[in-house]
């Protein structure tokens, strides 16, 4: 998917086409609320919207009634700007609103010049400085214990519970966020074993829910695809962007397809431990043959190389699929890793339910073994694999990035004390990793080019670094975290939870309106080149 920045693409003016109609009938519908309300005459009882708990906030007349009695029926009225429909719907209107102008705002900051640049720089200690002051006021402000039972014993283990991976992501995506924005090259091993602790935990957290609640329903699965490609999909579109820019997407896309279809198929017999073992095994057979059999990667993905591939402006000379193949490669085992995991989660916490009823003498001596031979190993793994340059530790790291994932999953759960705290702050932050991933090459990083890495800082304060820095983080922060409330407002609207017919019908409808608008956009650039 070559891009050429010195025009707009049909994908841009279909986006404008779009978004017009969009904020035009939101304003409508926001003046049309406030004389409403300034009329004392007006009985509007008929359309008192009744708030309901939402993702979002949205409310339930501007999730339910948008698509109710017809999707046609609507899109006329919508056209029309039928005042009832509009005020019905302007919560929702609201939401499209704000993502749309959000969106303007990532092209305007990366793609125009009303703002300036700024190059990197790294200073060792300012970087610790920052993270360390962040983990002490994360710990003194937001240190939380937690109560909660396992799904599994229903007793207060709570291992690997949801705080504490929530909370491990967080902190991660500090450090990956910040090896970006100074340029902390001497981090780079440290970045590639974060980057597979996320994929294990694809793997841990999609297998645990499917192989427990049993739910390979449609609208789950379009729930999981709209959460990881939905923002992507218009950063693509608006700034002329290949898909593999963003490639944490279409891993973590393709890994999750994945363990849905192993764990889908034949999920009748899931229950059996010789079909899991079979399942596990089909899933290394394939990685090692994709992956490891020469010539067998590109005859896979080389049909969707129009969606995988990537050319960097910066080196052009790369072949199409470089990109994906090295990034998928390097974490092609570790999901599977996550799996197993997960599989293996509740008799690892029956064993440490018994451990902790045990004598305590025995108690302290096993869980001090835990703690030695997990320092022991990691050490080693520290001294003989993460001390390697770069090219060296990219050949090892597919089969050694399980070992560091593994000793901090044993030492941050070794006590009953240490599994139930966690610094919510962290939580907080693990919760928008995808949106602050995304995010970041336009609005925090610049690249001011289509498919460009972003090698330069957004700067609104010449200068100044620091308070420069501080100024575009808050900004940054913010809008990632409205963009994590918009995606699930906007998925709550679009994508039914028990009605599949009726999400067929949304999806449907999705697809004819932006082939109409493609449509469109590419006569307007046809014409006007």
């Amino acid at each position: 998917m070559a891009v050429d920045s010195r025009f707009l693409s049909p994908g841009q003016v279909s986006f404008v086409l779009g978004i017009i109609p969009v904020m035009v009938s939101w304003v409508y519908s926001e003046w049309l609320e406030y004389k409403k309300s300034s009329s004392p005459s007006k009985v509007h009882s008929d359309l008192v919207e009744k708030v309901v708990l939402m993702e979002g906030g949205l409310t339930e007349s501007g999730s339910s009634k948008f698509s109710s009695p017809s999707i046609r029926s609507n899109l006329y009225r919508f056209i029309s700007m039928d005042e009832s429909f509009l005020l019905e719907n302007r919560q929702l209107l609201r939401a499209m609103a704000e993502f749309g102008s959000i969106l303007l705002y990532f092209y305007i900051c990366d793609r125009t010049n009303l703002f300036s640049s700024s190059s990197k720089s790294y200073s060792r200690d300012l970087f610790l400085f920052l993270y360390i002051l962040l983990i002490i006021t994360s710990a003194m402000t937001s240190l939380k214990k937690h109560q909660e039972k396992s799904a599994f014993s229903m007793k207060s283990m709570l291992y690997l519970n949801r705080h504490q991976t929530e909370e491990w992501k967080g902190w991660m995506q500090v450090l990956f966020l910040m090896y970006h924005y100074f340029a902390a090259k001497e981090m780079y091993n440290a970045i590639r074993v974060f980057i597979s602790a996320y994929v294990w935990m694809t793997g841990f957290g999609n297998f645990s829910y499917y192989y427990i609640r049993k739910d390979f329903g449609v609208a789950r699965f379009a729930q999981m695809m709209w959460r990881l490609n939905f923002f992507v999909a218009f950063c693509c579109i608006v700034l002329k962007n290949d898909y593999m820019l963003y490639y944490i997407c279409p891993m973590h896309t393709l890994f999750t397809l994945l363990i849905y279809g192993i764990l889908g198929i034949g999920h009748h017999y899931n229950e059996s431990r010789s079909v899991m073992l079979l399942k596990f095994l089909m899933c290394l057979l394939f990685v090692f043959f994709v992956w490891e059999v020469p010539g067998v990667f590109d005859v896979i993905w080389g049909p969707l190389a129009f969606l995988l591939g990537y050319r960097d402006p910066a080196k052009p000379d790369l072949p199409l699929l470089h990109e994906w193949h090295f990034r998928s490669g390097l974490d092609r085992y570790i999901w599977i890793i996550g799996m197993l995991y997960a599989y293996f989660h509740p008799n690892v916490e029956r064993w440490m339910e018994k451990l902790e009823e045990s004598e305590a003498t025995r108690r302290r001596s096993i869980k001090t073994i835990i703690v030695v031979i997990a320092s022991t190993v990691g050490f080693l793994w520290y001294e003989f694999v993460y001390k390697l340059e770069k090219v060296s530790y990219n050949k090892l790291h597919p089969y050694t990035s399980w070992i560091p994932i593994t000793v901090y999953i044993c030492l941050r759960n070794f006590t009953q004390e240490l599994r139930s705290f966690s610094l919510t702050l962290f939580a907080w932050l693990g919760k928008v990793t995808l949106e602050t991933y995304i995010s970041q090459f336009h609005i925090w990083l610049r690249s001011s080019v289509p498919n460009g890495q972003p090698k330069w800082l957004l700067c609104f304060i010449p200068d100044y670094p620091l308070l420069n820095f501080m100024l575009t983080t808050a900004i940054y922060i913010l809008i990632s975290y409205r963009l994590f409330e918009l995606t699930n407002t906007l998925k709550s609207s679009f994508i039914p939870t028990r009605d599949n017919l009726k999400l067929l019908h949304n999806f449907v409808a999705g697809v004819v309106i932006l082939v109409c608008l493609y449509f469109i956009a590419f006569v307007v650039v046809s014409i006007c080149p």
